[in-house]
């Protein structure tokens, strides 16, 4: 069927408000979350409610971390998020490793990563508590950060980009006496940037939003992380809604920030490795 151009501008009319209208409805409980967090607590129990607080307040933010332990919490984040990232640079050797590296069993061992995606992590976690508890690492933060230093699908997709790299190129830095280290670190990591990008999102969120795994590990709430702290204060303070929203924000604000200042790179990584 052969489309004229003027049905093709009707329907992307049509696309743009459909696309409109669902961003519309996907931000909407966001931005509710936010003007609620600055609200005060009299003004969020008005019927009916408000849209733009009338008068904008930072209390709710500041209960966060005086009356709980969010401070703890988010140094506990940040730790494993920092670890997190640590564990990225490891999977991205061994996505060189396997991309560039002629060794007995690298197509078997590659296999081997790969089957290891098509295992959920629930299935796993009983296992890994039971080794973890062996070594007396359970309620430690190395037993929260170990379980997720590297993982399959990080190294999948390193190895996917790093295939792309010219080997000639390598070779030459080779002959000039270049280490493996240096070539690694001086040629490898910057030609990556695209999916150390894709890579650095992925693996922020999933370090910041860390959840049942510290819940798991964890007895002390001194070991846990912002996301479990974020569902005690649901817990202990159901009808202080400012509160909630104030954590709530909290969580999201920093990955938004994040995401937004690597966006231009995370379609772009996820094209490049998914044409290898």
């Amino acid at each position: 069927m052969i489309i004229t151009k003027k049905q093709a501008k009707v329907y992307k009319i049509i696309l743009g408000i459909f696309l409109l209208l669902a961003a519309v409805f996907t931000l909407l409980p966001i931005v509710w979350m936010l003007l609620s967090s600055v609200k005060s607590q009299t003004e969020l129990m008005q019927f009916p409610p408000t849209i733009l607080p009338k008068n904008i307040t930072f209390e709710n933010f500041v209960q966060l971390f005086t009356q709980m332990n969010f401070v703890q919490y988010l140094l506990n984040t940040l730790i494993v998020v920092f670890w997190s990232f640590f564990g990225m640079f490891l999977s991205a050797g061994a996505g060189y490793a396997f991309a560039k590296f002629n060794f007995k069993g690298r197509r078997f061992l590659f296999y081997l990563v790969l089957a290891t995606m098509m295992i959920p992590g629930q299935v796993t976690m009983i296992p890994v508590y039971l080794l973890l508890n062996a070594i007396g690492l359970t309620n430690t933060m190395t037993g929260v950060v170990l379980p997720g230093l590297v993982g399959a699908f990080s190294i999948f997709l390193f190895r996917q980009f790093m295939s792309g790299i010219s080997t000639e190129m390598l070779e030459a830095a080779r002959l000039e006496g270049a280490s493996e280290w240096t070539i690694f670190w001086r040629i490898i990591i910057p030609v990556s940037k695209p999916i150390l990008a894709v890579q650095g999102i992925l693996t922020f969120i999933a370090g910041w939003n860390s959840f049942l795994w510290p819940l798991i590990i964890a007895n002390d709430q001194n070991k846990y992380t912002l996301s479990v702290g974020l569902q005690l204060l649901k817990g202990q303070y159901t009808a202080n809604y400012g509160l909630q929203m104030a954590g709530s924000a909290f969580m999201v604000i920093p990955i938004i920030i994040v995401y937004m200042i690597f966006q231009k790179y995370f379609l772009e990584g996820f094209n490049v490795s998914g044409m290898k």
